[in-house]
C-alpha cells in the first residue's frame, strides 16, 4: 500500500516538472502589467476561483487596488484596468462572457490557462500558458496526464504561479513583510 507521504512527494515532483515548462517572458509580461494597471480585477471559476481569490488577497496586501469578481462590492471595469481571468480550459462560459466585456470595453485581459488558442486566451494580450489536463475540454494538450485527479495538477501550478507573481511584485514595490501585514484583515 502506497502511503500519503508517497503520494505527497509525487504530486511534488509533478508539480517541479510542470513548473520547468512556465515560460519566463509570460511571468514577466503579468508583472507589467500589474503594475501598469490601474486597479486589478481577478476571476476564476471552481478551485481556479478559489485560487484566484487567494491571488487577489495578496494582490490587496502589496496595496494594489484589486477587486475578485463577483463579490457585491466590485465596481464596474473601465479601461485602464486589468483583468486576470484563471481558466484551465479557457471555455468556462461564466469566465469567456466577464472576458468578452473586458475586451469590448478596452480592459487589459490576462489569463493562466492550458489552452491559450482557446476564447479566452483569443481575447487576452497577456497570456500564461501552464501545463496540465482538464476534464472540461476535449483538446489534447502536452501534457498527456497526470497522478491527480482531474485539473488538480493545473490549479496547484497556478497557485504556485500566482505566488511566484507575488515575490516579484513584493520585491519591485519595495514591501516588506511587516508592510504587507499591516493590510491584512483585522476583523477575523
Amino acid at each position: 500500500m502506497v502511503s500519503q507521504r508517497n503520494h505527497l512527494l509525487t504530486i511534488i515532483q509533478e508539480l517541479e516538472e510542470d513548473a520547468k515548462e512556465v515560460n519566463q517572458d509570460q511571468l514577466d509580461a503579468l508583472v507589467e502589467a500589474i503594475i501598469k494597471a490601474k486597479r486589478i480585477f481577478v476571476a476564476g471559476a471552481g478551485r481556479s476561483g478559489f485560487v484566484a481569490r487567494a491571488f487577489s488577497n495578496r494582490l490587496m496586501h502589496l496595496g494594489f487596488i484589486v477587486f475578485f469578481v463577483g463579490e457585491p462590492t466590485t465596481p464596474s471595469i473601465q479601461k485602464g484596468d486589468l483583468l486576470i481571468i484563471g481558466s484551465g480550459s479557457g471555455e468556462t462560459k461564466s469566465l469567456v462572457t466577464m472576458a468578452e466585456t473586458a475586451f469590448t470595453k478596452g480592459v487589459d485581459l490576462a489569463t493562466v490557462t492550458i489552452f491559450p488558442e482557446h476564447t479566452i486566451g483569443r481575447l487576452a494580450s497577456t497570456i500564461i500558458k501552464l501545463p496540465g489536463v482538464t476534464a472540461k475540454s476535449d483538446n489534447k494538450t502536452d501534457k498527456i496526464a497526470s497522478v491527480q485527479p482531474l485539473g488538480s495538477s493545473f490549479e496547484q501550478l497556478t497557485w504556485l504561479v500566482y505566488d511566484s507573481i507575488i515575490l516579484e511584485l513584493q520585491i519591485r514595490t519595495g514591501q516588506t513583510n511587516e508592510q504587507m501585514f499591516a493590510r491584512h484583515a483585522n476583523l477575523e
